[in-house]
């Protein structure tokens, strides 16, 4: 006989819940034959989509991987935009103080009277 192969046909088929182990029922359905040499050997199907503890911690460690590529994408926008406003506040600056520099010629300009030859 072949049974399920899946972690939730198994589960199904024998009536377990999620904290039962699955690998304990393969065992029901294991084929023991002989070897052309007369080796007498068993063979079970390999559980797929098993949930171990080393799947669990690969999930952690994604997540993990994931919030911290978000923290460092959030950290290094908020300093590019510190960035910028430091620039847009030198521009600014740089800005008034060229307008100031045009005014001042202006008024100068226009308080001197213009000598004509």
């Amino acid at each position: 006989m072949r049974g399920p192969k899946r972690a939730s046909k198994i589960r199904k088929l024998f009536n377990l819940s999620k904290e039962d182990d699955v690998r304990k029922y393969v065992n029901t359905y294991r084929r023991t034959f002989t070897t052309k040499s007369g080796k007498k050997v068993s063979k079970a199907p390999k559980i797929q989509r098993l949930v171990t503890p080393l799947t669990l911690q690969r999930k952690r460690g994604r997540i993990a991987e994931k919030k911290k590529r978000i923290a460092k994408a959030k950290s290094e926008a908020a300093e590019y935009q510190k960035l910028l406003a430091t620039r847009l506040k030198e521009q600014r600056e740089r800005r008034s103080e060229s307008l100031a520099k045009r005014r001042s010629k202006l008024s100068s300009a226009a308080a001197k009277p213009s000598v004509v030859a």
